[in-house]
């Protein structure tokens, strides 16, 4: 059971709640986040990784926040991901983690859905 559930709200308060996310972390770490949106990925081919995010538009779709996610168990990129564009649904616990000295935010265990 989730401790926060974005997934049924409109598209302009799912966008506020997740713009709050990432201004206000601390509030939010550790909680078991569901959210929808649609798949996105982003390679890094210097460092060799795939990034895998939930993207969620704003009611009026010009604006968009997104919240990467960590898929829990063995799972092959592209082949076992859905298409870039794809409906999601993702469950996942918020932590932080450090990057060239930047903070970021993922969901960690994540079940992912589409």
């Amino acid at each position: 059971m989730p401790d926060l559930d974005l997934s049924k709200l409109s598209g302009t308060v799912v966008y506020s709640q997740v713009y709050n996310m990432m201004a206000e972390p601390d509030a939010y770490l550790g909680q078991v986040i569901k959210m929808a949106g649609y798949y996105s990925a982003y390679e890094d081919k210097e460092r060799g990784v795939v990034y895998h995010a939930c993207v969620i538009p704003d009611a009026t779709a010009c604006c968009a926040q997104g919240i990467e996610f960590i898929w829990n168990g063995e799972h092959s990129w592209p082949a076992d991901y859905p298409d870039e564009g794809t409906d999601i649904v993702v469950t996942g616990r918020l932590e932080s983690y450090l990057e060239d000295g930047y903070m970021y935010l993922h969901l960690v265990d994540s079940e992912v859905k589409w």
